[in-house]
Order: structure tokens, then sequence, then C-alpha cells
């Protein structure tokens, strides 16, 4: 398999850029349309994707038979932890009744059963960058040997259904296989940009479903805690990583009437600093932001040094709980976390907090919690909302 010798750096680290499944899917229907109307079995495929970048991928398998040919390419992530890196990303294309280019999608490409995604429901789950890609390609190669008919081409990926269970999809309501994806055609490693979107996009499809309330998690800690101490219902989660704020910002511009966060203290202490990015590289002040709320507790110097050492935020807890100071200072946590919260949230949308440690349970919520609670389930105690 060709690797694509183009790089980003990411963490410090210099990473290798891969193609996208549209990308893909573009040349091997290059290649199977070459073999329908030429009836020659190219090796590779240059495919130009929308970032200016050209992509050099081989042709690993072809089948053809009458009035169709199908071929295959095998997509290369490069160092971005891709569930579909290896995958085999088969073009079959046939001889079509009508003139232009129809683009379904076969076995383990899935299909879209709720509205607020790139394709409508019931459409297979190739998105318009792709779908534009994969048409290209196949005129292209029409008009090289003087084809003006119909061409019907069917994407399929062996095996993606399996794959698409570790993927968001059955979160997105795409069922049944993975999405043929790829706004640039070049994979990124670990890019921002991309997850992002994917914040972006489970709130659009919260929306679509006439969702106004939604609650919002960095991760699973959040996730466990929402639903088994909170008894909370996780209909209406949306899981954020570390992009609190372009949550924020998000469901602010969709309409949403309320955002309740339910988090770990290890990321959302720094949302007290305004810190709406917490990812570490970006800035992890974490022990910063308790060290100081410990000093507005009144912690002596000597506690607020030893706080700003500790290892984790749960260690530093452990400390101010020690002299009596733990309550006292994730209430002026809390608060202030209220503050940065109120500040980016647009008018109209609500942003409340739940904050809890696995040591200490809950820390604190900000003072309109309650109130969304009761709309996403049940509280602690177990109470129906």
């Amino acid at each position: 398999m060709r690797r694509l010798e183009h790089y980003v750096c990411a963490g410090g680290r210099r990473l290798r850029c891969g193609c996208t499944t549209g990308t893909c899917a573009a040349a091997a229907t290059h290649a199977a349309t070459e073999l329908l109307l030429g009836h020659a079995l190219v090796p590779s495929v240059v495919v130009a994707t929308p970032a200016g970048i050209d992509c050099v991928l081989d042709v690993e398998a072809a089948e053809r038979g009458d009035g169709w040919a199908s071929c295959a390419v095998r997509k290369d992530a490069g160092d971005d932890p891709d569930v579909t890196d290896g995958v085999l990303v088969w073009a079959r294309v046939s001889l079509g009744a009508d003139v232009g280019v129809t683009i379904e999608g076969g076995a383990g490409v899935g299909r879209v059963t709720r509205a607020g995604l790139d394709q409508p429901v019931g459409s297979a789950a190739i998105n318009a960058t792709p779908r534009a890609m994969i048409e290209r390609e196949a005129r292209t190669v029409a008009a090289s040997h003087g084809y003006a008919g119909g061409l019907a081409v069917l994407i399929s990926i062996p095996g993606g259904e399996e794959l698409a269970a570790h993927t968001f999809n059955p979160r997105l309501g795409i069922e049944g296989g993975l999405s043929v994806l790829g706004t640039s055609g070049i994979v990124r490693p670990m890019s921002e940009e991309a997850l992002v979107e994917t914040v972006r996009l489970e709130l659009r499809v919260l929306r679509e479903r006439g969702a106004r309330d939604v609650l919002v998690v960095p991760g699973n800690y959040g996730r466990d805690y929402a639903a088994d101490v909170l008894g909370l219902s996780c209909d209406r989660l949306v899981t954020c990583s570390n992009y609190l704020g372009a949550a924020i910002d998000e469901a602010g511009m969709l309409g949403f009437a309320s955002m309740l966060v339910v988090g770990h203290a290890g990321k959302l202490v720094k949302v007290a600093a305004g810190i709406m990015n917490t990812h570490s590289r970006v800035a992890d002040g974490r022990m910063e932001v308790l060290a100081a709320h410990a000093a507005l507790a009144g912690a002596p110097a000597e506690l607020v040094a030893r706080v700003l050492d500790a290892p984790t935020v749960d260690a530093g807890l452990e400390m101010l709980d020690a002299c009596g100071l733990r309550e006292r200072a994730t209430a002026a946590l809390v608060g202030r976390m209220e503050r940065y919260l109120r500040a980016r949230a647009a008018e109209g949308l609500a942003v409340e907090a739940v904050v809890f440690s696995h040591a200490w349970g809950e820390l604190g919520r900000t003072s309109g919690a309650d109130r969304l609670l009761a709309l996403h389930g049940q509280d602690e105690r177990g109470e129906d909302g």
C-alpha cells in the first residue's frame, strides 16, 4: 500500500496524513470505470483532493462482469488512530439506463436515519464532498472514452458494519455501516477541527429531532456519573471532549434553551479560569486554579503551595479536606465557573454545571442546575424529575 508523504505537526510531533474514505471511494470509482469502459486495469490512480494535495492510491483488487466492473483500494489513515485504517473500499460501476452518474451505498456503508446530517434520511451515508469526487472521477474517465451514457456507482466497505460500532455513527443515527466522509480529502492526524465538527454535528442532529435541552459531558467519566449517580437520561447527551466552549457556542447558534454540563473536576476546574478548551496542551492550569480558590477559602500560604504542587485535583482536594477547607474552596470554584459559563453562553441559552470527583463525589453545582437536572430525568436522590 502506497503511503501519502504529507505531514503536519500536532502536539509537538510530526505526524503523517492519510487519505479519507471519500478519496479512496473516488479512486476506486476511477479504476472501476476505466476497467468497465477501457477494458484495462490501472495499477494506481491519482486523485486531486479539495485540500490541493494529490493522493496516489494503488488498486489492490478488481472484478469484471457483463456491464459492470469493480475495483478496490485500501485506506491509509496515516498516523491518525482511525478505525477504518486499512479497510478495502470497493466501487462497482455499472452501465446505467439514464444519462449521468448515480451513487449508492452497498454493504458496509451506513444509511441515514435521522434528519440534520449531510444527506437526507434514507440515503446512503456518503457525504456531499465524496459524492462530488466520485462523480468527477467517473465523468472524467467516461469523457476520455467518449462515453455519454449513464453510470451507476455502488460503494461498499467489507466489514464496515462491525467497524461502525466503534464510531459515533450509531449515536448520530447512521445505521448499518460506516460513513464515507471527508471535506478535504485528507486525514489530518488528531485533527481538532474534525473533533469539534463531530460535537457540532451531534448537536445539530439533536436539534433536528426537536430537542431544546441538552446534556453535555466531556467524556466517559461524565457520562457514567450522569447516568449511574445522578440517574439522568442520556437520550439528549452529547460528548464534547475538550471543546466545551465550541459546544456552548454551537448550542446557542442552534437555539437550544439549556445545556447541563456534568464533568469531573479534573477537566471542569479549568472552566473557573475561563478556559473553554480543556486540553492540557492548550492550558493545564488545574492546580493553579485550585490553589487560587484554596487561598480564597482561607488556606495559609504553605497549604496553597502544597496544593499547587499536588499531582491531581483529587490530591489537592484531599489536602484541603484535611484542613476543613474543601467545601469552602469548591463552592468558590463552582461560583467562578458559573460566572464564565454565563459569559460564554448566547442570550437565551441557560448553561449550568454539576462538578464531581471520584474521591469526593459531587463537589458542587451551579445555581440553576437543579432545574436542568429535572429536565433530564432524575436527580441524585432518585426522584422523578
